[in-house]
C-alpha cells in the first residue's frame, strides 16, 4: 500500500511539473498571440486551439491524480 501511495504522489508531482510548462508555453502563445486577430492565420489559430485544447485536458488529469491522492491519504489514515 505505501509503495502505491508513493507512486500516486510521484505521478502526481511529474503532472504538476508539466502542468506548470503547457502553461508557461500557452502564456508564451498568448504573448505572441496578441498582434494577430483570429483566424487570420489558419496554422496558428489551429495550433493555439490544439494548445488550449491539451492544457485542459491535462488541467483535469492533474486534478483527477490529486484527488487520487487525497483519497490515498484519507485512506491511509482513516484505516
Amino acid at each position: 500500500m505505501a509503495d502505491k501511495a508513493g507512486s500516486v504522489r510521484n505521478k502526481f508531482r511529474f503532472h504538476i511539473f508539466v502542468e506548470a510548462a503547457l502553461i508557461a508555453v500557452l502564456a508564451f502563445y498568448m504573448l505572441i498571440a496578441q498582434n494577430q486577430a483570429v483566424g487570420e492565420n489558419l496554422v496558428f489559430t489551429v495550433a493555439g486551439a490544439g494548445l488550449m485544447a491539451l492544457v485542459t485536458y491535462w488541467t483535469l488529469n492533474t486534478l483527477r491524480d490529486g484527488l487520487e491522492v487525497i483519497a490515498m491519504r484519507s485512506r491511509r489514515s482513516g484505516a
